[in-house]
């Protein structure tokens, strides 16, 4: 019987090793799926993570339907009012570190001067003008979530996000007014005392995320920013402009409208 010699098994075995190296290396990527979100509620899988944890590509930009709907906002209100006039707190502001949540928030816990579920059901309004992008229940810590996209005064694309309502009153592809009702605070079913978790991203493209992080990524301060778009001084109650363009589908008739139409009828009449 003749012997390999032990120097000879470690070349070969080397050599083995280096070739299924490049055997793997050079083998064809895998392809992720793509799940394509033709619009935000009308999507091939919910805007989270799926259940299995596997990674996909997801198409969440704005279409250029979209872009071109989105108008411009030269103003922005607090969607609940301001601390002094609506008698609301910030209970849980922009960036505190939530060690048992795990990370920093991402947005402004709103709430009523007295706290737990005192607001419930309160109205909630958008902050400023802008296109309904998403409104749904992506998951149960979120509770009802409606996302309204915004151009400010320099062009920049924004989103408001407000979350934990207990009810949706817009659709996607809302056109909304500064201060036109979205919805109503609540309580993300049940989990968590009665608020209005409120956040403005800068982006070109819907994401829901989640509500702490250890990175801001496109989170910005929203009383912050409301402050700086706001365009206007406190004490301006003047209604948004896009208002007088737009009639809410439950108020289909304004009473110059109906006025017009009682001339015009008078008129036809004679």
């Amino acid at each position: 019987m003749r012997w390999i010699n032990p120097f000879t098994l470690l070349i070969l075995a080397a050599a083995a090793v280096m070739l299924g190296f490049a055997l793997w290396r050079d083998r064809p990527p895998e392809l992720l799926p793509i799940e394509a979100l033709t619009s935000f509620q009308d999507a091939d899988a919910p805007l989270l993570l799926p259940a299995d944890g596997r990674p996909r590509h997801r198409l969440h930009l704005f279409s250029g339907w979209q872009l071109g709907e989105i108008p411009d906002a030269p103003r922005f209100d607090s969607p609940l009012g301001s601390q002094h006039g609506a008698l609301t707190y910030n209970a849980q502001q922009f960036w505190e570190m939530n060690k048992a949540r795990g990370g920093h928030h991402t947005g402004d816990d709103l709430n009523g001067i007295s706290g737990m579920n005192t607001d419930l059901g309160d109205p909630v309004y958008a902050t400023a003008d802008g296109l309904v992008v998403y409104a749904g229940d992506p998951s149960p810590d979120w509770g009802n979530v409606v996302i309204v996209a915004h151009r400010d005064r320099d062009g920049r694309l924004l989103e408001s996000m407000y979350a934990h309502l207990a009810r949706i009153d817009v659709a996607v592809g809302t056109l909304l007014a500064r201060g036109r009702r979205i919805g109503s605070v609540g309580t993300a079913n049940g989990h968590y005392p009665a608020h209005l978790h409120f956040e403005i991203r800068h982006g070109d493209g819907v994401d829901i995320g989640r509500g702490y992080g250890m990175l801001p990524l496109n989170r910005l301060d929203p009383g912050k920013t409301v402050l700086e778009l706001a365009g206007a001084a406190p004490d301006d109650l003047s209604p948004a402009p896009l208002a007088t363009a737009v009639i809410p589908p439950d108020e289909p008739w304004t009473n110059l409208e109906i006025e017009g139409a009682d001339k015009l009828g008078e008129i036809l009449g004679k």
